[in-house]
């Protein structure tokens, strides 16, 4: 693929799904620190997956697909760096921050989704982004049976320990 050509997608899919990137963001990386870092991480790994892109699902699913795996991969690398390393001064961010929106049932539901099983907070994710169970299936590579099972489960859990506010806006 021409390097024009991918820069141009790059900077579109970028900034036409930057709240999908921002929710992947708060979804695993819980400081600010963090989120720049897993941006960095996030946005080097779309960058590298452009020419890979051959256009059999939404660029949703795609992004979602890099976003998601590239976010568990980093989640699991700072896990283990963090057991290992002493914090390093504040480096200047490569990218500039996805603004994220302040509100507090968000807070209170990005709170519980950060308790989520890795894969369990990526299916409520994709959820909430409005995507079909089949479409949530084949981003995750499970099976859609599944994914309603799974579903059912976490709406479960997340409104037996909501505020009613909260709990009917998940149904």
């Amino acid at each position: 693929m021409e390097r024009t050509r991918q820069q141009a997608l790059f900077d579109e899919w970028f900034r036409l799904h930057q709240g999908l990137v921002g929710r992947i963001l708060r979804a695993y990386a819980f400081t600010a620190h963090d989120r720049d870092d897993l941006l960095q991480e996030l946005a080097l790994q779309l960058w590298k997956s452009i020419p890979l892109f051959r256009g059999e699902s939404k660029v949703t699913t795609w992004i979602y697909r890099v976003g998601l795996r590239t976010a568990l991969a980093w989640s699991q690398r700072e896990r283990a760096r963090r057991e290992e390393a002493e914090p390093l001064a504040e480096p200047g961010a490569v990218l500039a921050p996805v603004p994220l929106e302040s509100d507090p049932r968000l807070d209170w539901i990005y709170a519980r989704i950060a308790r989520l099983e890795p894969v369990d907070r990526s299916l409520i994710l994709l959820h909430l982004d409005g995507l079909s169970q089949r479409e949530i299936a084949e981003t995750l590579g499970i099976r859609e049976g599944n994914v309603g099972v799974k579903l059912g489960r976490i709406k479960k859990s997340m409104a037996s320990e909501s505020p009613e506010r909260v709990r009917d806006g998940l149904r």
